[in-house]
C-alpha cells in the first residue's frame, strides 16, 4: 500500500481517485498534481514505482494538506470562538453554522440521539421542558 504524506492511499484505485483520500485533495488538485508529476491518472496506485511516488510527493509539498490544513482550519474555528463571532457561537453550541434551518432537519448538528429542540416548539413541549427543569 503506497504511503503519501504519511497516509496509506487505497492501492486498488486509480491514482487520480486514490490521491483524493488525502485531506485537502479534491478532483482539481489531484488532476493538477498528476499533470505536474507526469503520472498517468489511469494507473493503479499499487502499480506506481518509487520514482513516480517521489514526483507526486514533491508536487504535493507545495500545498497545505493533511495535518497542516486540519490545524489551520481548527485554528480559524478557535479564533471565531475566542472573539465570540456569530459563527463561533454557533460552533460552541454545536448548531449549523452556515444558515441552515433548525426547526426541522439538522439532526447531526443538534444530536440525533439526544433530540434537543432548537427551533420552534409546541406549547406542550415547552410545558414538558419547564416541568423537567423544575424537578431537577
Amino acid at each position: 500500500m503506497p504511503r503519501i504524506l504519511g497516509v496509506d492511499v487505497p492501492e486498488n484505485k486509480k491514482i487520480f481517485y486514490a490521491l483524493q483520500a488525502l485531506y485537502g485533495v479534491g478532483p482539481k488538485i489531484a488532476e493538477v498534481v498528476l499533470r505536474e508529476a507526469q503520472v498517468d491518472p489511469d494507473k493503479r496506485a499499487k502499480d506506481l514505482n518509487n520514482d513516480e511516488l517521489g514526483r507526486i510527493q514533491r508536487v504535493l509539498d507545495k500545498y497545505e494538506l493533511e495535518g497542516d490544513l486540519r490545524r489551520h482550519v481548527n485554528d480559524n474555528i478557535d479564533r471565531l470562538k475566542r472573539i465570540k463571532a456569530y459563527r463561533g457561537i454557533r460552533h460552541i453550541m454545536k448548531l449549523p453554522v452556515r444558515g441552515q434551518r433548525t426547526k426541522t432537519n439538522s439532526r447531526n448538528a443538534r444530536g440525533g440521539a439526544k433530540r434537543r429542540t432548537v427551533g420552534a416548539m409546541t406549547k406542550e413541549m415547552a410545558a414538558k421542558l419547564e416541568a423537567a427543569k423544575s424537578t431537577k
